[in-house]
């Protein structure tokens, strides 16, 4: 860890993830290999963006094997290897990449410990701090599973705790789950809750609600809406443009300050492949929302829940 990394405070404040400190805006990786691109970002711009990002307080890096064909995961590691003590890796399993960019689910047993071990390869690691279990009960086009990837919940939080139990893992996660997902999973120990939420997409309430009641942190992905088409943009709603112009921030800061404002425990991982971006992001920590500001944007984006 260098000097200028341990001077930096954590960017929002920091929080527990499996009995680590992290800091409340933290990195997706996901975007570094370029889903939905031709090809992904230079090489040298993501290894910058992951160094800017620890240089400037970030200790949360969420990640997948499934990003890219590992290709996430192996720029972490070239960019941050070795990894200074105070950086928390996450990481997820439940479904796997094909060549062309498709998620196929994978949820047997041994593929979420294949899953496992292939994280733990190619980051240079013996642990991870937390992985989280993605629930994939059907394809990403909303065709059902096949006969043999419906494997029981119960079965794959078995495996999990089978890892966690060997000293692999760290804290088991939950990711792209319902309500009864969450409810059948708690006896075994939850460290943290991964849904879609953000200012114009809060069907996941309930879930935080839980979340609230056991002091489980909650990481929204797709915080602003998403890159992919379909999704709405927190940027682009007029409450949230003019909030940004009242309190000299610009709209993504408002979209992220008031998911940070909602729960104490929420963690942010933005994703970007743009050190520009990655520092507009990290200075959201510097945006306060008054209540009634809250309120407003909550009230503005009310029929989008």
């Amino acid at each position: 860890m260098s000097e200028k990394t341990a001077q930096v405070p954590p960017p929002g404040g920091t929080t527990l993830l499996a009995g680590r400190p992290v800091a409340r805006i933290g990195f997706g990786a996901m975007q570094l290999p370029g889903p939905g691109r031709p090809a992904p970002p230079p090489r040298e711009q993501s290894l910058a963006v992951l160094r800017r990002a620890v240089d400037s307080g970030v200790n949360h890096i969420d990640t997948s094997q499934f990003y890219g064909l590992g290709l996430a995961n192996e720029l972490i590691r070239a960019a941050l290897f070795p990894y200074p003590d105070h950086l928390v890796l996450v990481s997820k399993v439940g479904a796997d990449d094909r060549p062309g960019g498709q998620i196929v689910p994978a949820r047997r047993p041994e593929q979420l410990r294949d899953g496992v071990e292939r994280n733990l390869a190619t980051l240079g690691v013996d642990r991870l701090d937390v992985v989280n279990l993605r629930i994939m009960d059907a394809h990403m086009d909303g065709s059902p599973v096949g006969p043999d990837q419906q494997v029981p919940l119960d079965d794959q939080l078995a495996e999990m705790t089978s890892l966690r139990d060997e000293g692999k893992i760290g804290g088991i996660g939950l990711s792209n789950i319902t309500l009864e997902h969450l409810n059948q999973a708690l006896p075994v120990g939850i460290a943290c809750v991964q849904n879609q939420y953000s200012l114009l997409e809060r069907s996941g309430e309930p879930l935080l609600d839980i979340c609230r009641e056991n002091a489980i942190p909650w990481v929204p992905f797709f915080p602003l809406g998403s890159a992919f088409p379909g999704f709405p943009k927190v940027s682009e709603h007029p409450q949230v443009i003019e909030a940004a112009e009242k309190l000299d921030a610009t709209p993504a800061q408002i979209g992220l300050a008031w998911l940070l404002a909602t729960y104490e425990h929420t963690l942010l991982i933005p994703g970007t492949a743009s050190i520009d971006h990655l520092d507009e992001n990290i200075a959201t920590a510097q945006v306060r929302l008054p209540p009634e500001t809250v309120r407003s944007l909550e009230d503005a984006t009310a029929d989008r829940r």
